[in-house]
């Protein structure tokens, strides 16, 4: 059973609430989030592009749109190469418009997953020498290819790159780190140590928009004002679909270029998100973050996890809607043939780890030589979820095998594969995800070693839930519900909140949908209160949990649809409930005990 913990951090609710006009409840929240000067609130409650950051505070952007402004100038061929991730395909856009707008010839390569693995390699470098190119920038990756950069300048061509990864290192005798950055002509990263950038955690489209607001600064004798307003508004978009996709932390500027990238997707000009959201039949006036990283980011993935992340790329340059429309239904097909792959994935994940013991492991390591090395991280997070520790998941490759992993709050993946590198012939990431390739002989080695080096206790890996605010159903209210919207958009580092009631009564349910997977319940606070309230989550479990609480006769009579009282304390957010034209409060549970 989870632990379940309340939050107890202290500020002065009522004169928050009084200052910015909000429900004690909202100032408490926001304090939870760790959100406490007056300018950071104020930022959080109504922060816009006013309050984004000035792209020169990023090491190196000065020297970067300089060279690329000359390389305009003199009519050099440029090159951006990106990733096959959503991510690394809307920096790729972003880079491409922005250079395509200032006047530059430029063209832009992403490499395939298995062919060409990821970032840059050599035979790219001589690709583009061979096809006359003369610079190139790098996005969403660059930062570990010191060697790549290193061949590339000896074929005489300038790099740039752009990157948002943790800088490789070597750990020194005395414990200090030696970052290793490559040498190429400039190299824009906010995890560089000696950048001050204030967000360090942008997402690789977001580095790439600074570079393409800079180059417009600089080109704004040759861009008119209104157009580099217009395309700014536009590449903002794509680039809180990318913040949000690479599950970057929605706080700081994040959440600020999130919310504002919403606003414009509701009115998106770009006919290829419009096909998108078509398609998966999201509502553009009603989109939200969760609609990016569940419903459209994960088919913008799969094309680079199965096909080509080409066929992305030309999605967001589609200027025709037909064509749009008809990408947009590939992309949506791979990504239903991707998701039926990954279910039969994680059952052989599991097969695995349960039939070799692996599940007394704190960090685990799962072989499956036959499933699709794309589809290495999904699985690896599935395995996360389910056993609630690191996961790596490794599968067979052209050359060798490769992998990847997702990790829990407290394990650092990126810095405990570095204790591990000397099995490694490539790796990268940061501390939530890592890629790794490796020889096949080194697999049993690196699992044994990873869980050697491996601090976690018992009590780190312990599923925790923290809670807000433990809060009677009877203070809610359509105000306060609304009020709620102030803190969205939701994601990783500015979570839904959590709200608690114990003892709640459960009086009458039915299971409804149209594959009987939402349990509707009516329930009362034992205080003359009565509510409707719906969960989406494991009915089975919380059939067991209802049984072995109140016995199999009463539970039986509670789904006939006669009325019962089981006590039960629950974890819940409140909504509205819009049906027939009427609206009404509804609990959302969202965990029991």
């Amino acid at each position: 059973m989870a632990q379940w913990l309340i939050a107890a951090k202290r500020a002065d609710f009522q004169g928050i609430a009084e200052k910015y006009g909000i429900d004690p409840v909202i100032a408490r929240l926001i304090r939870n989030r760790d959100i406490i000067e007056e300018e950071d609130i104020r930022k959080y409650l109504t922060g816009g592009k006013e309050d984004l950051y000035d792209p020169s505070l990023l090491k190196d952007m000065d020297r970067a749109a300089s060279i690329l402004k000359d390389k305009i100038a003199a009519g050099a061929k440029i090159r951006v190469i990106g990733d096959y991730d959503a991510d690394g395909i809307c920096a790729s856009y972003i880079l491409l418009k922005g250079l395509t707008v200032c006047g530059a010839l430029v063209d832009t390569v992403i490499p395939h997953r298995i062919r060409d693995g990821y970032g840059l390699n050599e035979v790219l470098m001589e690709e583009a020498l061979a096809e006359g190119v003369d610079t190139i920038v790098t996005c969403d990756n660059g930062i570990a290819a010191a060697a790549q950069i290193d061949y590339g300048k000896r074929l005489g061509m300038t790099v740039v790159v752009t990157d948002h990864h943790e800088i490789p290192y070597e750990e020194m005798e005395d414990g200090e780190r030696k970052y290793l950055l490559p040498e190429a002509a400039a190299v824009v990263d906010p995890k560089r140590p000696d950048c001050l950038y204030p967000c360090k955690n942008i997402c690789g489209a977001v580095v790439a928009f600074k570079l393409v607001q800079q180059l417009l600064h600089e080109f704004c004798d040759v861009v008119s004002e209104r157009e580099r307003e217009g395309l700014s508004e536009e590449l903002l978009e794509v680039a809180a679909f990318a913040t949000v996709c690479d599950l970057m932390e929605l706080r700081d500027e994040n959440r600020i270029i999130v919310k504002q990238g919403l606003e414009n997707m509701r009115n998106t000009r770009n006919p290829g998100l419009r096909a998108l959201m078509e398609v998966c039949g999201v509502e553009r006036r009603q989109i939200s973050a969760y609609h990016i990283g569940f419903i459209l980011g994960p088919c913008m993935n799969a094309t680079g996890r199965l096909d080509t992340a080409k066929r992305a790329l030309e999605l967001l340059q589609s200027r025709e809607r037909e064509e749009a429309v008809r990408i947009a239904a590939e992309l949506k097909n791979l990504n239903d043939i991707r998701k039926e792959m990954t279910v039969k994935g994680t059952e052989e994940a599991v097969a695995v780890i349960e039939k070799e013991g692996l599940r007394k492991d704190r960090v685990l390591v799962v072989y499956l030589p036959e499933v699709h090395e794309s589809l290495a991280g999904i699985i690896a997070g599935r395995i996360r979820e389910k056993y609630g520790k690191p996961a790596f998941v490794l599968t067979r490759g052209e050359e060798g095998v490769k992998g990847s992993g997702r990790s829990v709050e407290s394990y650092h993946m990126y810095d405990e594969l570095t204790g591990c590198k000397e099995f490694f012939t490539k790796y990268g990431g940061h501390k939530m995800a890592a890629g790794l390739s490796m020889r096949e002989g080194d697999v049993d080695a690196f699992r044994k070693k990873i869980n050697e080096k491996c601090r976690l206790t018992e009590k780190d890996l312990e599923e925790k839930i923290h809670i807000d605010v433990a809060m009677p159903l009877a203070y809610i209210s359509k105000g306060l519900i609304e009020q709620l919207g102030l803190l969205e958009p939701f994601g990783a580092g500015n979570v839904k909140p959590v709200f608690a009631q114990k003892d709640i009564h459960i009086i009458n349910g039915r299971i409804v949908g149209k594959n009987r997977n939402v349990g509707k319940y009516g329930i009362t606070d034992g205080n003359g209160g009565f509510y409707d309230m719906v969960y989406f989550g494991d009915l089975e479990a919380f059939h067991d949990f209802l049984v072995e609480k109140a016995g199999e006769y009463m539970v039986n009579r509670l789904y006939q649809g006669e009325r019962v009282d089981i006590p039960v304390s629950i974890i819940y957010y409140p909504d509205i409930n819009r049906y027939g034209g009427r609206e009404s409060v509804q609990i959302v549970m969202r965990g029991y005990q």
